[in-house]
């Protein structure tokens, strides 16, 4: 057993669309990184999953081009070992400078350099791979130092007493299905819906596990029981990237995707745009340095180590011939203003014991079906000038094309799409099993996204909330308010008095899902040449002639209820044409041809 390999540089594991013939294909880490450009997308099982081997080639990524230039050729101001090709800290740069460049500039100038020429030239440079063959030992499903696990010696180490591994008495087990989230089946409820039988929910190719082994470290629930040992009390967290509502950059091509999600240069808030030492987990020096740092539950400081961030400790045994996996929890760091955190956006919410913070709002089952667009001002900053809102509620991927918009490494005139990938959870707080994946993106130009003119009233991303504000239920006099309301007063007049909320709730959401094209294909044909208002305009026309054909759909065919009504409590009286003429008369004062709603 100790022969066997699967190592994830030369083995193929990672599923791809192939630009050329529209293929699925499975490559090697090699072949990914030398031949990224000619990929289309990822074509794992789930979006969710795409996302998990996203981030983890972007820990490779910005670690190898954190010490490399383009060329591959180590940065003059930093101190890279030759056997390992890892950071061992900064040169004595004094006789080093950028031109006019003093402090974090310096660092800033050379990444974005790298940047450029990788872009221009279309490809990642040869160093990737030989970085990668440099740490073949750490890539390998089977190694002595098996990639993402621990060895049963270790694991026994690191866990509780009562957790250890025991053939007599397993526990901490984990079967296939569990960490296969297109099932998601624990041990106590059966998932009715597999796309696997019975028979066939732990089995698994070796290549499909690699790719869940990385998916489950980010999107574990919280039924494991095993714990490592720790001083002080832990619940067993749920992964990382469970945590967050998600934003990346979808490129044209792999290599567009990974190389506008390289973050090159932090903006977090602990560091100036300096440089950073990247520190993927694969680089500690053991797994005991590894967990010792995490049991003090201290943010990484670095996109590789967070990218890599390990939520269990996993142990596979193969005496079998198949995998039987033992897991346990390891402390997870707080997402309390966790900034460093590119890939999320961000709400500020009050907490009993800790004041205010900014957090990542997580999509619930409740809101699964609210579109990216609706919640546009999370994604962009849509007040000008406003310090607090750029500074603290922006993500981190929109600030970092923002700097290479600025620096003329993107096209103004390029069409960002920004997307999002999300596994949603139960509503049961001591399972978080997920329950669904939502994948939703929206598109717009990038002088538009980042809008320069410093007219306020003209500042494209304000005008575009202030669209969306009127869209959707954002105050009493919305078109979305007036529509809601409009179809209660109808679930009334044929209930006699009383709203059925089933049929409200199914209107709106019928309303919402028929928006979702036009707003999105609205915006993505915005421009910053566009006079703000007639594009907006061009909207509010739109609207009006959409809900009144909702409404008119609704009340196409009339019953005698309909026609004869109720009387409220007052003595009033209400019936469908009574409802339709206050609808048609609030929607035209709300959108009134040729004022532009401020």
């Amino acid at each position: 057993m100790s022969a066997r390999s699967f190592n994830l540089i030369t083995e193929p594991w990672i599923k791809v669309i192939d630009r050329g013939t529209n293929r699925e294909e499975t490559v090697s880490l090699t072949n990914l990184f030398e031949n990224a450009q000619n990929y289309r997308q990822f074509a794992g099982e789930l979006r969710a999953q795409d996302l998990a081997i996203l981030r983890f080639l972007l820990a490779i990524l910005t670690t190898v081009y954190s010490r490399f230039d383009a060329a591959g050729k180590p940065y003059p101001w930093l101190k890279v070992d030759p056997e390992t090709l890892e950071d061992i800290g900064e040169e004595d740069i004094s006789a080093y400078e950028v031109v006019g460049k003093r402090g974090p500039q310096r660092y800033v100038a050379d990444l974005l350099e790298t940047w450029r020429q990788l872009n221009s030239q279309g490809h990642f440079s040869t160093i990737v791979v030989t970085y990668l063959q440099h740490h073949s030992k750490q890539f390998d499903l089977f190694g002595d130092q098996p990639f993402y696990q621990v060895t049963e010696e270790q694991y026994n180490q690191l866990v509780l007493d009562k957790d250890r591994i025991s053939l007599k008495k397993p526990k901490g087990m984990v079967a296939i299905r569990q960490i296969n989230r297109q099932i998601s089946e624990s041990g106590n409820k059966v998932a009715l819906f597999s796309p696997k039988s019975e028979s066939y929910k732990d089995q698994m190719p070796l290549d499909e596990l690699v790719r869940w082994l990385i998916s489950y470290e980010n999107y574990s629930s919280v039924t494991d029981k095993s714990k490592v040992k720790t001083d002080e009390k832990m619940s067993v967290p749920a992964g990382w990237l469970y945590k967050l509502n998600p934003v990346f950059i979808q490129g044209k091509s792999v290599f567009e995707t990974l190389m506008l999600n390289m973050v090159l240069v932090n903006h977090d808030d602990n560091n100036d745009q300096g440089y950073v030492s990247q520190k993927p987990v694969w680089e500690y020096n053991s797994v005991f340095e590894y967990i010792d740092k995490r049991k003090g539950t201290s943010r990484p400081d670095n996109i590789a180590e967070l990218y890599t961030t390990w939520s269990r400790l996993l142990y596979i045994d193969w005496e079998t011939g198949k995998p039987v996996i033992f897991s346990a929890g390891i402390p997870m760091f707080n997402n309390f203003e966790a900034y460093i955190e590119p890939m999320t956006t961000w709400r500020k919410t009050k907490t009993q014991n800790d004041g205010t913070h900014w957090l990542p709002p997580q999509k619930r089952l409740s809101n699964v079906n609210v579109a990216m667009w609706r919640n546009f001002g999370q994604y962009v900053s849509v007040n000008q000038n406003d310090d607090e809102i750029s500074v603290d509620s922006e993500p981190g991927i929109v600030k970092w094309l923002h700097l290479l918009e600025e620096r003329g490494l993107i096209e103004n005139q390029a069409t960002i799409s920004l997307a999002s990938a999300t596994l949603i959870r139960d509503d049961n707080s001591s399972s978080q099993m997920p329950v669904a994946e939502v994948f939703d993106d929206m598109r717009i130009k990038a002088n538009v996204l980042f809008d320069p003119d410093p007219d306020r009233s003209q500042y494209w991303p304000g005008r575009i909330e202030n669209m969306i504000d009127l869209t959707k239920e954002s105050d009493k006099k919305s078109v979305g308010t007036i529509y809601r309301t409009f179809i209660t007063n109808i679930s009334r007049i044929r209930n006699a008095g009383t709203a059925n909320q089933g049929f409200v709730n199914a209107a709106m959401a019928s309303y919402y899902d028929g928006l979702n094209g036009p707003f999105k294909e609205w915006l993505e044909g915005l421009s910053n040449d566009d006079d703000r208002d007639d594009k907006s305009e061009e909207w509010m026309n739109y609207l009006r002639h959409y809900v009144f054909q909702l409404a008119d759909n609704i009340t196409r065919q009339l019953s005698p209820r309909d026609i004869a009504g109720y009387t409220d409590r007052n003595r009033r009286k209400h019936n469908i044409f009574m409802a339709m003429n206050r609808f048609k008369h609030d929607i035209a004062s709300r959108l009134r041809k040729g004022e532009v709603t401020k």
